[in-house]
């Protein structure tokens, strides 16, 4: 079977993830890497087959002409990479959520893939946790009945992990799309962050199937005091007329259902279990023989919710989707918010947004 040759660009923590998944599985060839930092990259060449390397992106994959582009880089680093792997060739493309911090950049970019006929692959891969595949499993058998709530809270701020609550949420809901979107926010002190966000935001969404999605993200958001990693205190559901099943990212599922009773099981994130299925599936969409379930059609669904969200809590009142202009949201918000700090829902909460 071909061979995919890729180039991956960040050699951080999350590049090394994603290069170490390609380099193991036998349908990839780690062809190219680039980093600004080059004794950072010099010690990931050497872990990978001592590959091309490449401070400038865009002239490496000019020159290897890969696959497969992927880049692992800050979000407000998307449109400079999704062009040059555009202009590099690339069948597909792979980058890290959120696709994007404004619906601007959104559009900009999904008219350019678009246009190139550039397949794009978005990283929601906590789905491939066994406790997310089992929420699904039972979200999607009929034992919830008639499912008529989806919901997601994470205490980390927004733009690391709305993307994933919407996401994942949207998927026990087979990605209806929304039909409408409200919220509220508070606090403006991870602005400043390399994840831009308000500290707090709240919102509920309607979906075009009758199903009503509830969302939480930031020092507001409840606890989920059974979970000791902060980062792995996000809960994600869906409830229905004879039951309820959730999962915690760091803290396996629960379920009860008319048939079923009460039932659970474990399961934590871990990329070296979450990152093989995922780059195999970059294969399996490669070969036409399936279409990767993190494909940019569905992030994009949910990202368009999210900054729904963010234009009702600048401008209030509710949000019709699918949204028909692009918009700076990040910057709405800001320019909106009161400068009051946020109250924070629990103690770890206040430590983590510099309120204790």
């Amino acid at each position: 079977m071909k061979k995919y040759s890729v180039i991956v660009v960040g050699m951080g923590k999350r590049g090394m993830h994603h290069a170490t998944a390609f380099n193991a599985n036998p349908r990839f060839q780690v062809a190219g890497i680039c980093d600004i930092d080059q004794a950072r990259l010099d010690a990931a060449a050497a872990k990978l087959g001592n590959p091309k390397t490449s401070k400038d992106a865009a002239a490496l994959a000019a020159e290897l002409k890969p696959d497969v582009f992927c880049f692992c880089t800050m979000p407000h680093l998307r449109m400079p990479f999704i062009k040059a792997g555009v202009q590099g060739g690339a069948k597909l493309i792979a980058f890290e959520k959120p696709v994007s911090l404004t619906s601007a950049e959104m559009m900009e970019m999904k008219k350019l893939l678009d246009s190139a006929g550039t397949k794009a692959v978005v990283s929601h891969q906590h789905r491939y946790g066994k406790h997310y595949q089992k929420v699904k499993e039972i979200a999607a058998s009929g034992a919830l009945g008639r499912i008529h709530t989806v919901y997601g809270t994470a205490t980390g701020w927004m733009t690391h992990m709305l993307s994933h609550m919407i996401d994942y949420s949207m998927w026990f809901n087979d990605y209806a799309p929304g039909v409408w979107a409200t919220a509220q926010a508070a606090g403006k002190s991870k602005f400043a962050d390399n994840h831009p966000s308000p500290d707090y935001i709240a919102g509920f969404v309607q979906f075009a199937n009758g199903v009503r999605g509830i969302y939480e993200c930031g020092a507001g958001a409840p606890d989920q005091p059974e979970v000791a990693k902060w980062w792995g205190k996000n809960r994600i559901g869906a409830q229905g007329t004879e039951g309820f099943v959730e999962v915690l990212t760091n803290g396996g599922w629960r379920a009860v259902t008319k048939s079923g009773g009460c039932q659970g099981g474990d399961g934590v994130m871990n990329y070296d279990a979450d990152m093989p299925p995922y780059i195999q599936d970059m294969a399996d969409w490669l070969d036409g023989t399936k279409v990767h379930p993190c494909n940019l059609a569905h992030a994009a669904l949910g990202a368009e919710v999210m900054f729904a969200l963010q234009r009702s809590a600048a401008e209030g009142g509710q949000i019709a989707l699918p949204l028909t202009a692009g918009a700076d949201e990040q910057a709405m918000l800001k320019a909106k918010l009161s400068e009051k700090p946020v109250l924070a829902s629990c103690e770890a909460n206040k430590k983590e947004f510099g309120l204790a």
